[in-house]
């Protein structure tokens, strides 16, 4: 806060120069058989079934090789951050209990060389899960562990994924989210047992991306929402263009505005573009482009073999799915949190929502990111949904700051596109605001700002914008 003016204002920031981004072409039979390798190795380590192993390190043909040999020999891969300082990533994998880390390129190298080693029998079908900690947007990062499965349960793990996303031998699936996002490991897994291949970006980068689709041809890809606005947005791409080797395009991880999704659906052949609705946790929804053109703003409806429900609330509630046995999960060494969790065989992380007659379900925020202005409630998301579609706007974030008169009031900070003033695109968003949002909805506050906090997988971290941005509560 501005002492002087009353006036919020951002703190200017420093980046890194770019990294240099490679894509490896991984063929599932030298997959097959650097898993055999990397597998016999962590065996003759000693690691046996349910230990764990901590993984951080950025994507690679390697990393998602060593990831599949170990779950389908029983041992657990933990896919850390590998942004995390050296500090932040210690504690988590303290909190593993890893039998070995792998913290290097070279250590995963010998690895998947299998050095030292015979390759190793490998079950058909992973028999566990790799270990994911929660992105931490809400709160301490909790680990999330399927535990072992037998065989049969783990075909049933395979085959619930490919009766949805209908994985094929002749795939070629571009991996372009970090691979210790669950949906990158999960897709590039499947698709290699399904007898595909991938292509590999060490990370993600929109050019890089844009080539890759246009030299290689994907058959299929998942890309958050942030992805898909930086591609649109490269000045290389013409007006025309068109993605005509994608059967199957995927977006989840973040709310997409739905100017960046008809502009993405148009690049793109009919019933290409899906959506989903998962956590590191468990998967939840489907949506298909149809269905999302006449449901436009849900996320889809249960997935086959689940059930939706909401608890009751004046707009939406938390909301629950009842799942199949094997998608059962725990928080590793949280009793606590795995019991609220879950309610019988139905579990909930947290999300508030909506169901339609339909069946359709309408995501409206997270319970943490709820702000109480002057005694009611507001949720970010729907805030954001609206302003998101204001043009010269590249993206919104909305959060509360104490207030003495309101106990908090409603902020939004924004990024300008390129070529938009700020000033402009203030006015825009406050214009858009009174004609589409009920006035205690309204921010009373908009800051502009040249970045918002992302994890590595795009996902908005609400509750470090202001901190990032130096904002001071006033």
């Amino acid at each position: 806060m501005d002492r002087r003016t009353g006036a919020m204002v951002a703190r200017k920031r420093t980046y890194a120069a770019p990294v240099t981004v490679t894509v490896e072409l991984l063929e599932q039979a030298d997959a097959e058989s650097r898993q055999r390798r990397a597998a016999g190795a962590l065996l003759a380590r000693g690691c046996r079934e349910g230990d764990r192993v901590a993984f951080a390190l950025g994507s690679s043909a390697d990393l998602v090789c060593a990831v599949l040999g170990a779950c389908r020999v029983g041992i657990i891969p933990v896919l850390l951050n590998a942004t995390l300082t050296p500090a932040e990533r210690d504690e988590l994998a303290d909190d593993a209990e890893p039998v070995a880390r792998v913290f290097s390129a070279g250590a995963l190298a010998a690895l998947t060389a299998g050095e030292g080693a015979r390759p190793a029998e490998l079950a058909p079908f992973p028999l566990t899960r790799s270990m994911h900690y929660t992105s931490g947007t809400t709160g301490r990062p909790k680990g999330v562990t399927s535990g072992i499965w037998d065989e049969a349960t783990a075909r049933a793990v395979y085959e619930d994924e490919a009766s949805v996303w209908h994985f094929d031998p002749h795939d070629l699936h571009m991996v372009c989210s970090p691979l210790y996002h669950t949906v990158s490991i999960r897709w590039s897994v499947n698709t290699l047992l399904s007898g595909g291949r991938l292509a590999v970006l060490s990370r993600f980068d929109a050019a890089t991306a844009l080539d890759v689709l246009r030299r290689l041809r994907p058959s299929t890809a998942f890309l958050v929402p942030t992805h898909l606005h930086r591609i649109l947005q490269l000045p290389g791409l013409g007006a025309d263009e068109t993605w005509d080797s994608l059967r199957l395009l995927a977006h989840a991880g973040a709310p997409c505005p739905e100017s960046v999704k008809r502009a993405t659906m148009a690049r793109l052949g009919p019933g290409v573009l899906w959506e989903f609705y998962g956590s590191t946790e468990a998967q939840f929804t489907v949506c298909s482009p149809d269905e999302w053109l006449a449901h436009p703003g849900s996320v889809g409806r249960a997935r086959p073999g689940r059930h939706l429900f909401v608890d009751e609330g004046d707009d939406g509630g938390t909301i629950w799915c009842d799942m199949p046995a094997f998608a059962r999960f725990s928080y590793w060494h949280d009793e606590e949190a795995t019991a609220a969790a879950w309610r019988g065989g139905a579990c909930s992380v947290g999300d508030l929502g909506r169901l339609d007659g339909d069946g359709y379900l309408y995501l409206t925020g997270r319970r943490h990111d709820l702000i109480i202005s002057g005694g009611v409630n507001v949720y970010p998301a729907e805030v954001e949904n609206v302003l998101a579609e204001v043009d010269g706007v590249g993206e919104v974030a909305v959060f509360g700051l104490p207030d003495e008169q309101w106990g908090q009031r409603v902020c939004a900070a924004f990024v300008a596109e390129a070529g938009h003033r700020a000033t402009a695109a203030e006015e825009a968003l406050r214009a858009a605001a009174s004609v589409r949002l009920a006035p205690y909805k309204r921010p009373k506050s908009y800051i502009a700002a040249e970045d918002l906090p992302h994890t590595a997988t795009g996902k908005l971290i609400r509750r470090a914008v202001p901190a990032h941005l130096g904002l001071e509560p006033g």
